[in-house]
């Protein structure tokens, strides 16, 4: 991967076009850059929602990078090169007849194959980082930990996701993990992650716009912050039944809509604290 330097060259916002390093498609990173930054800066990578807008996200954590103390790296897949939810939200893990691709081709890769450019190239020296995601940036993030992608993950938050992968085996892929190979021990590991799922209560229109509407969808909940505690509800029930404990979490935001700035600002201290801790 190219130098990544650039995402450091100045407090605050950082842009650096690139190349996605297996697909090869081009796409932006972009950085919010504490002004005390050093290579023990604790690492946090944004997802943007439907919109792709990564600049506007990483616009949303500029005057939050120096009270949590860490540096933001959002990834922006733009429409042109990840078109729809299947080259985003769904990873880009099956083609359009639902079979599978290799692993290599699928998007979720992109935070590990960052983290491993900045250790190599000397600009962290941090063992794990942290995950954020917002709308389909939330539904980006935990399907990609679904998936496995979390071995150098301390910590993540997805907020406000319109549908979710459930950690169900029966359920099939992307509403559940059937059809993607992952089996009972591979869901135990899942539950036993440190996920956070954050819902704004005001998050509740059932008539919102972008909100995914395909049967298994509505069989989540009417609206996102039904959904998000069905699938807090589907994994305690499904870990009970396991006979471990969920180590799962959800917070409810109080008054806050679909809003990605106001979700970023609750994830903030959050994702900090766990961080620092690491």
């Amino acid at each position: 991967m190219e130098s990544l330097r650039e995402l450091f060259a100045n407090p605050g916002a950082n842009d650096l076009p690139m190349l996605h390093p297996t697909i090869g498609r081009a796409m932006t990173l972009r950085s919010a850059r504490p002004r005390h930054c050093t290579p023990d800066t604790p690492i946090v990578f944004v997802h943007h929602g439907v919109n792709r807008n990564g600049d506007d996200y990483r616009d949303y954590w500029l005057p939050l990078v120096d009270e949590a103390d860490v540096m933001v790296i959002a990834p922006e897949f733009p429409g042109e090169g990840f078109p729809g939810s299947s080259w985003y939200n769904y990873g880009n893990r099956t083609d359009e007849h639902g079979a599978d691709k290799p692993e290599a081709e699928w998007t979720y890769g992109i935070d590990a194959a960052i983290f491993a450019a900045l250790r190599h190239q000397g600009l962290t020296n941090r063992t794990k980082y942290g995950m954020f995601g917002h709308s389909a940036g939330g539904q980006f993030v935990h399907r990609m930990l679904s998936l496995g992608f979390r071995a150098q993950v301390a910590c993540a938050v997805t907020a406000n996701a319109g549908s979710y992968a459930l950690p169900d085996l029966d359920t099939p892929w992307p509403f559940g993990l059937a059809g993607t190979g992952l089996d009972t021990e591979a869901l135990k590991a899942w539950l036993g992650f440190r996920l956070t799922v954050m819902a704004g209560t005001a998050d509740n229109d059932p008539d919102s716009s972008n909100l995914p509407r395909e049967p298994l969808s509505m069989a989540q909940g009417t609206n996102r912050y039904d959904r998000a505690h069905h699938f807090i509800r589907t994994a305690r029930a499904r870990a009970d039944l396991l006979g471990l404990h969920c180590a799962w979490t959800i917070i409810d935001v109080a008054g806050v809509n679909h809003d990605g700035n106001r979700m970023s600002a609750a994830a903030a201290p959050i994702l900090s604290a766990a961080l620092h801790a690491a």
